[in-house]
């Protein structure tokens, strides 16, 4: 143990194959250490690696000293399916000591630890990101579903596939295929020296959910003998395509021909297509439909929510377990394949992302912004006729409200019906409009395939941190605004402000007082009419109620 003449710094120490993590320095200097923490591995099975774990005291800056060791073997761990916790168990720490220079003399009990060592079977580990994840099973068996059908994918050939390298001194292509869904990864054979390869192979998943995602790769083989191409034998991406199962309808066969999109830094390229035929049976209708009623993950990831650190940590690992495990396959997956079809690199920072998320947000609410420039064009009496058959419609609502809710859900079935005739006909692929990756500056392209960290020279780095600075800046200004509305709804009760908050209360108590006295329809019809008044009756200032609002204080004032 520790010397009497200072106080330890004893932390945990685990390891489970290549992964390691660690506790903090326990708070409790004494003897008698405590760290009530959780840490969380990827295991796999058959459950090889033990779980070594090590306490250790951190004796100087740069020297630490192993207390003890326990190495625990996972096949006798207890396992959970639900909430209910395990019990704890006393695991006893053995330490090394140097006997007679080079011998090794064990000692059989050196301390012990109080631990929960428990693997977790309510949980679903994510190895692809959850916006186009193919599994979202427990890690159990046990806790498995039956299926609601099976996906059915045919990789026919592809066309007019680019050149990827030299061979005896001419452009050539190896291509096979790569297909991930759920567990089951598969790959076809390799087509040598072909732009338009046919593999006409074809394959099935059994399916649980039709919220899931199936991706299929397509790659140039670069582990032939011949191959000359530079940089060493690494298997050349030609574009990958992605099929959301709840987009397709149940027993058709689609038969498309998708592009094979890749960024490059020098811009995005078409690397050819892929003909695909994709069929999903569904075996009950019921079945599939109630799936859209129950949660997308695991109850467990909403009783024991998992930390966004711990998330990214567990995927990292899973990556790196499925990497390892598929390099053993034969023929082999190698890592760059794995990395490709999970997409490893999707959590960094590239500014076409933003800009592309950005966008998103923005058609999102186009939508809404829309119906505000209608309202407005109503208000302001652009079109007569429209405005005088909109008053009429509020009339008959205000003063028969039981046709409030039949009217909005009647129009939303009717919109329905009128956008489907522009339904899709076949499943959506990559866009690179939507990417924005067909007008990405260079610039932006060599900082998204830049290494982390770093290996572009000052100049350029400090001028890419100025530039993330301003768009740092602009999202800071967005966020700040949004807290100062908030923080003014507050201020309206809380006398920060001590007239404005008592004319509004002021203001609550006349309404209140008005509001028991007059019919609610008489004051529904008022502020409809006053609302949709003649531009003749307008002032072009803002109104009372906003000039109040925007005069309400906020807590900008107080930062430094």
């Amino acid at each position: 143990m520790p010397s009497a003449s200072r106080f330890p710094e004893v932390y945990v120490k685990t390891i489970l194959g290549n992964q390691a993590l660690r506790t903090r320095v326990s708070m409790n200097r004494s003897i008698n250490p405590m760290w009530n923490e959780d840490l969380m591995f990827v295991a796999s099975e058959p459950f090889e690696d033990p779980l070594i774990l090590s306490v250790v005291d951190r004796v100087a800056p740069n020297k630490d000293e192993a207390l003890g060791i326990c190495a625990i073997p996972l096949q006798y761990v207890d396992r959970r399916l639900d909430h209910r916790p395990t019990n704890p168990k006393w695991y006893n720490l053995e330490k090394h000591v140097i006997v007679d220079g080079e011998k090794k003399k064990e000692v059989k009990f050196a301390s012990r630890i109080h631990m929960r060592i428990t693997l977790e079977g309510g949980y679903h580990v994510l190895d692809e990101s959850t916006h186009y994840s193919s599994d979202l099973r427990p890690t159990s068996k046990q806790l498995w579903k039956s299926n609601i059908g099976v996906l059915e994918l045919g990789i026919l050939n592809a066309n007019g596939l680019s050149p990827m390298k030299t061979k005896d001194s001419r452009a050539t292509t190896d291509a096979y295929c790569v297909a991930k869904y759920g567990q089951k990864w598969v790959r076809t054979r390799t087509i040598i020296d072909s732009f338009a390869p046919r593999w006409n192979e074809q394959y099935t998943w059994e399916v649980f959910d039709p919220c899931t995602v199936i991706t299929i790769g397509v790659f140039d083989n670069c582990h032939l003998h011949g191959g000359d191409k530079p940089g060493g034998a690494r298997d050349s991406r030609i574009g990958k395509v992605r099929i959301r199962l709840s987009t397709l309808e149940t027993d058709r066969v689609y038969t498309h021909s998708y592009p094979l999109l890749v960024l490059h830094p020098n811009g995005v390229k078409k690397m050819g297509e892929i003909h695909l035929a994709v069929r999903f049976t569904c075996s009950s209708l019921l079945n599939m439909m109630h799936m859209y009623s129950q949660p997308l993950l695991p109850k467990m990831h909403y009783i024991h929510p998992l930390t966004v650190s711990q998330l990214d940590s567990l995927r990292h690992q899973a990556t790196q377990i499925v990497s390892v495990r598929l390099s053993r396959a034969e023929p082999p997956l190698r890592k760059e394949i794995v990395e490709y079809m999970l997409d490893v690199g999707s959590h960094m920072w590239s500014t076409r992302r933003s800009k592309a998320n950005f966008f998103r947000i923005m058609n999102v609410l186009g939508g809404l912004i829309a119906v505000r420039k209608w309202l407005d064009q109503i208000c302001n009496w652009k079109n007569p006729i429209t405005t005088v058959l909109i008053h009429i419609l509020f009339l008959i609502l205000v003063l028969y409200p039981e046709l409030i809710l039949p009217t909005i859900f009647l129009y939303l079935f009717l919109i329905g019906v009128w956008y489907y005739r522009w339904r899709p006909r076949h499943p959506p692929h990559m866009d690179t409009r939507i990417s924005c990756a067909d007008n990405a500056h260079p610039d932006e392209l060599d900082e998204e395939f830049d290494t982390f960290p770093t290996s572009r020279p000052p100049d350029l780095v400090r001028i890419r941190y100025d530039r993330l600075r301003s768009i740092a800046g602009r999202i800071q200004t967005v966020v700040g605004d949004l807290a100062t509305q908030g923080e003014r709804l507050q201020s309206l009760l809380s006398w920060r402000d001590p007239r404005a908050t008592a004319l509004f209360v002021i203001f609550c108590l006349v309404a209140a007082v008005v509001l028991y006295v007059t019919p609610f329809q008489v004051l529904a019809l008022l502020t409809g009419f006053y609302v949709l008044r003649h531009p003749r009756f307008r002032r072009k200032l803002p109104s009372v109620p906003l000039n109040f609002f925007r005069r309400l204080p906020a807590r900008t004032d107080c930062m430094l």
